[in-house]
C-alpha cells in the first residue's frame, strides 16, 4: 500500500522557521522523485520544492533561498526545511510522489504563519 505520512506543521511567527517530514514506511519511493506541494484556501496546489532520486532539487521562485528539501534514503523520508516564514506560506503542505508516471500524495499539513 502506498502511503505517505507529514507531520512538523504548526503555528509559528513571521521570520521563523520550522522543518516538514514525510515518511514513506513502505519504502515505494527510494529511486523515485518526491516533492512538496502546498495549497492555500482558494488557490490551486502549487509546487513548493522536488527532489530526484540522486538528490537534485528544484524550488518555486517564492521560495528559493529560504526554503531547502532534502532527503534520507536510509530512513525513508523526505524532509522541507523552511526558513524565514512569511504570512503567505501559510498553507496546507502536501508530500508528493511520483512512480511510474503516477502522483501518491499524503494527507497535508498545515502551516500557519501569524503573529
Amino acid at each position: 500500500q502506498v502511503q505517505l505520512v507529514e507531520s512538523g506543521g504548526g503555528l509559528v511567527q513571521p521570520g521563523g522557521s520550522l522543518r516538514l517530514s514525510c515518511a514513506d514506511p513502505g519504502r515505494i519511493f527510494s529511486d523515485n522523485d518526491m516533492g512538496w506541494y502546498r495549497q492555500a484556501p482558494g488557490k490551486q496546489r502549487e509546487l513548493v520544492a522536488r527532489i530526484s532520486s540522486s538528490g537534485s532539487t528544484n524550488y518555486a521562485d517564492s521560495v528559493k533561498g529560504r526554503f531547502f528539501i532534502s532527503r534520507d534514503n536510509a530512513k525513508n523520508t523526505v524532509y522541507l526545511q523552511m526558513n524565514s516564514l512569511k504570512p503567505e506560506d501559510t498553507s496546507v503542505y502536501y508530500c508528493n510522489g511520483r512512480r511510474f508516471g503516477f502522483d501518491y500524495w499524503g494527507k497535508g499539513t498545515l502551516v500557519t504563519v501569524s503573529s
